[in-house]
């Protein structure tokens, strides 16, 4: 990638965590009673002493999701099918905050198996995101289905058996759940109809396990995520033509804000929905994207600026 590539890398790894500030409040017509704001309900740390869970966590928007909960204050399960990438990452992390599981999400019986070793782990699981999905490309002439049985094992039944395995676990500590899914649930493009069918597939279960968990106090929320420029995403649209540096030159429509989302922003959008701070909310498809998903037409006035 060259110089962009290590500009992504800078700008990735040059991020600082953002922490709430909490103040004491006078009243002007009382001078001598100093009314002290509340006790914190949520420590600095945002994240102090949960355990997460992350599929698909050793590399993009997964790894900087476990990079951001670890600093604040929160201990992770790592998971991928690279074991190799999985454990330099848990050493880089610290054993003592991160564990990893390796294994492949399209086996059937694997989640099971996955929910048990993250208890074991560090003794419970308090949040889980759904974030590991197959993003392969393909229109429907190409979708046969060995093709569309494998994205919607990994991008659907897996998030679903997940959460069914880890029920009582969420039960018992007032846990939440939160999916990663994607703005393409809502159509798509005409070359990942797979994908985007799994991830509207996603968003239904999130809503239907918000309404039939919400008596047992389990979270469900979700993220669906736009355009966000993850190294993987760079090699890919390098696959499809667009050159070196193509971030670089998005029409505006694009990018009204200047530039793509990153892994960061998921990041710091993520630690509101596992932590505390978002208790009660439950039910809510968020989507993250710099423009309205739904009901947007390209400017097509010939001044992409109004």
């Amino acid at each position: 990638m060259g110089r962009f590539k290590r500009s992504l890398r800078a700008d990735f790894e040059n991020r600082s965590a953002f922490t709430p500030a909490c103040g004491t409040y006078q009243l002007e017509t009382t001078p001598k009673l100093a009314i002290e704001s509340p006790p914190q309900l949520f420590p600095n740390m945002r994240l102090q002493d949960q355990i997460i869970l992350i599929t698909g966590s050793t590399t993009g928007i997964g790894e900087h999701m476990a990079r951001r909960f670890i600093q604040e204050g929160a201990k992770v399960i790592l998971h991928g099918r690279d074991a190799t990438r999985g454990e330099a990452l848990r050493e880089e992390l610290g054993k003592d905050k991160a564990a990893f599981c390796q294994g492949s999400l399209e086996e059937a019986a694997y989640p099971e198996k996955l929910a048990r070793d993250a208890i074991a782990a560090f003794g419970k699981v308090d949040a889980l995101v759904n974030n590991a999905a197959l993003t392969i490309r393909g229109r429907i002439d190409t979708t046969d289905a060995v093709f569309f049985d494998r994205m919607m094992a990994v991008n659907a039944r897996a998030p679903m058996l997940l959460i069914r395995a880890l029920l009582p676990e969420l039960k018992k500590n007032t846990g939440v759940v939160l999916n990663i899914g994607s703005v393409l649930a809502h159509c798509g493009q005409a070359n990942m109809l797979a994908y985007s069918m799994s991830k509207g597939a996603l968003m239904t279960m999130t809503r239907n396990l918000a309404d039939s968990l919400g008596m047992d106090r389990v979270r469900v929320n979700q993220l669906n995520v736009g355009w966000t420029l993850t190294e993987n995403e760079y090699q890919v649209k390098l696959g499809d033509g667009l050159g070196e540096g193509w971030p670089e030159r998005l029409p505006a429509a694009v990018i009204p804000m200047g530039r793509l989302l990153m892994p960061d922003d998921i990041a710091a959008a993520a630690v509101y929905w596992v932590g505390r701070e978002s208790y009660p909310v439950t039910g809510t498809v968020a989507e993250l994207e710099q423009y309205p998903i739904i009901g947007r037409y390209a400017n097509a006035e010939g001044d992409e600026k109004k």
